[in-house]
Parts: structure tokens; C-alpha cells; sequence
């Protein structure tokens, strides 16, 4: 029983191996960690809380990855090093004793990494969230089944101004006040790298400050939240400073006017300024709608099952019921579906020629 138990090669210390074990670690860690910076983890960058946060995420490879592989090593080695041999069935193993030193060292450095990494990660925090009251921009966020809606102060004094779709200057700081209509959501930017619950009866908020690089990147929610929580997204717009002034002011103008809520020069087959009517085809198929990701429609080509095939559903139908079908979406209920599934807000951000063409485009085509 006290003597060493041999290993395949006839000898019974294996501390002469640990400089080549050691080796093998570090190259297998180098591999590792290099391959886990070059993948491309995230979607595109438009914030720059959202670059600390990437830099904390390179950080947490960079420690994560030599841990995982060394700890992979040695239990691979151990497998294969001291694995039984014929005749050893029934034979006890070698005789072990605790080495103290070691458990000291492999229970402090842990210990020690943890409170780095936690210490970073508390000061990254700490700074995203700091000086909210600084940001020159607000955004009343509502959630509501299953939409988002952005409500913007307005420069002229007058009522907020609504927008289905998110826009947003570009090298500018916006606080976001986040709220629900109904149950609880989560208002998330991928491209921010931030997200925060929406909670009934509470308001929530985050800071985002953009980069000065103009794009559309997609607005989700984050929590469960009902049957079209899959629906439930949008887009945000980040444009050049003098461009979302003028998207601002207009919008101010169309409100003052006594105009509908949604934008004029945001796409999506919206009306531009002294430009074209509204066409009601490409509203439907326009990301601020939706519509073709939750119907059926043949003349728009979708095929999505989500709501009622509007072919059929509105067949024969009058103008006053496909008008109140996109403005009061719980007034009337295709058989087989339940309310609360439409978002109920298209009145407010759509404006009334929106409207009006919406309902003449479905009412043409499902005659």
C-alpha cells in the first residue's frame, strides 16, 4: 500500500511532466483567447456605454478562456495519465495527502480574479449610469401589447410628439423613460448593449449616448410578454444632428397642425413634405407598421400566420370596418384569435392620410 502506484510508463512521479503539461495550457489558452476576440459576438456598435461594455466582455474572455482550457488540460492529462490498467481492476490507489500551500493558492487567486472582475464591472456601471440628469435628449419609452411607441417634448410648448419608430441624433446623449401600458416588458437595443423592464406603474430609465456613425438598428423586447412578444419590435434611427432637428420640427408642425402622430420624412411610404400621398401598398409592408409581419395578404405577397389572412377576413367588408379594424383592433375579432394582439396605437402614430390609404389599399385588393 505505500508504494507508488506506477503510471504506463513505469514511473511513479509525474512532477516531471508539469513544465511540458504547463506549455501545453499556455499554448491551448493563447489559441483560445485569441479565437474569442476574433469572433464577432455582438451586433453592430452604436453607443458608447455599448463600447465599456464590449471592453468588459474582451476582458472577461481574456480571464475566462486560459481558466477553462488549463482546467481542461489537467483533466484530460489526469484522464489519460492515470487511467486503470489491465490487472488493476480490484487494486486500491496510491496513497494521498492534502497539500495545504496548494489549496491556499487555488482558493485565494479565484477569490482575488473574482473581486477584479467584479470591481471592474461595478465601476463600468457605475459610470453608464451616472450624470443621467445631463443628458440633453429625453425619450418617453411605452410598451404596450404588442408595440413600442416614442413620445418626444415638443420645441414649440405644444404635446408630446409621437412616433412609432425610434429617432435619434447622432454624438448625443438621450435619457430614456421607460413605462408600459399594460404588462410587463423589456425595452431593449441591441446596438446600445442596454436594456431595462418596462414595469405598470413604474417608470424606468437609461442613459444612451450615440455614436456619431448614422444607421438603423432594431429595437425588441426583452421579456415574454404574450402570444406577439415575437412581434413585438421596431427600429431606431440614428441620424446626423441637423437632420433630426428638421425630423423634430416638422413632426412639431404636423402636431400644432392638427396632423396624425406619425413621421412625415421617417420612410416607410410616409408622406414627405409637400411630396406624394401616402400609398397604401408599401404602408403595409413598411417596417413602422408591421402589417405584412403579422398577416396574410397575396397582392403585398406576405405569408405571415400570425394574425387573420386578410384576404379572406376583410372580403366584402366596408370602409368603416377595415377603418376600425387598424384603430380599434379589439372592436371586432376574427373567429380563432383574441384580443389584445394588434397593437392598439396605429390612431396615434399613424396620420389620418395614413390611414385613409391603408384602408383603401386593403379595401381595393379584398373585394
Amino acid at each position: 500500500m505505500g508504494e507508488p502506484h506506477e503510471d504506463a510508463d513505469g514511473g511513479g512521479d509525474d512532477r516531471g511532466h508539469l513544465p511540458q503539461l504547463l506549455a501545453i495550457g499556455a499554448v491551448a489558452s493563447a489559441i483560445g483567447v485569441a479565437i474569442a476576440l476574433l469572433i464577432d459576438w455582438w451586433p453592430a456598435l452604436a453607443s458608447r456605454e455599448g463600447e465599456q461594455i464590449d471592453t468588459l466582455y474582451d476582458w472577461l474572455l481574456i480571464v475566462s478562456v486560459p481558466i477553462f482550457v488549463l482546467v481542461i488540460t489537467v483533466v484530460l492529462y489526469c484522464v489519460w495519465r492515470f487511467r486503470m490498467r489491465p490487472g488493476q481492476e480490484h487494486l486500491d490507489g496510491p496513497p494521498m495527502h492534502g497539500n495545504t500551500r496548494l489549496e491556499v493558492i487555488w482558493t485565494t487567486l479565484p477569490a482575488v480574479l473574482l473581486l477584479a472582475l467584479c470591481t471592474y464591472a461595478y465601476i463600468v456601471l457605475d459610470d453608464i449610469e451616472d450624470a443621467k440628469s445631463e443628458a440633453p435628449l429625453q425619450v418617453r419609452v411605452v410598451g404596450e401589447q404588442f408595440t413600442w411607441t416614442f413620445f418626444y417634448e415638443n420645441p414649440d410648448g405644444g404635446e408630446e410628439i409621437a412616433s412609432s419608430r425610434l429617432y435619434l441624433p447622432t454624438s448625443t446623449s438621450t435619457l430614456f423613460r421607460v413605462q408600459t401600458k399594460d404588462v410587463l416588458h423589456d425595452f431593449y437595443v441591441p446596438a446600445f448593449r442596454l436594456k431595462i423592464d418596462a414595469v405598470p406603474g413604474l417608470t424606468t430609465n437609461f442613459k444612451a449616448t450615440t455614436l456619431d456613425n448614422p444607421g438603423t438598428y432594431p429595437v425588441v423586447c426583452a421579456e415574454l410578454c404574450g402570444l406577439g412578444h415575437a412581434v413585438m419590435r421596431q427600429t431606431a434611427t440614428v441620424m446626423p444632428s441637423q437632420d433630426f432637428e428638421q425630423w423634430l420640427s416638422e413632426r412639431a408642425a404636423e402636431s400644432d397642425g392638427g396632423g396624425g402622430a406619425e413621421e412625415s420624412g421617417g420612410g416607410g411610404g410616409g408622406e414627405e413634405a409637400g411630396g406624394e400621398a401616402p400609398d397604401g401598398a408599401e404602408l403595409f409592408t413598411a417596417t413602422e407598421t408591421r402589417c405584412g409581419q403579422c398577416h396574410a395578404l397575396e397582392d403585398a405577397g406576405t405569408t405571415a400566420t400570425i394574425g387573420p389572412k386578410l384576404d379572406e377576413s376583410l372580403q366584402g367588408r366596408d370602409e368603416a370596418y377595415i377603418r376600425r379594424g387598424i384603430v380599434e383592433p379589439n372592436a371586432d375579432i376574427a373567429d380563432g384569435y383574441q384580443p389584445g394582439f394588434m397593437p392598439p396605437n396605429y390612431g396615434d402614430t399613424l396620420r389620418p392620410e395614413e390611414v385613409d390609404a391603408l384602408v383603401t389599399y386593403l379595401q381595393e385588393v379584398s373585394r
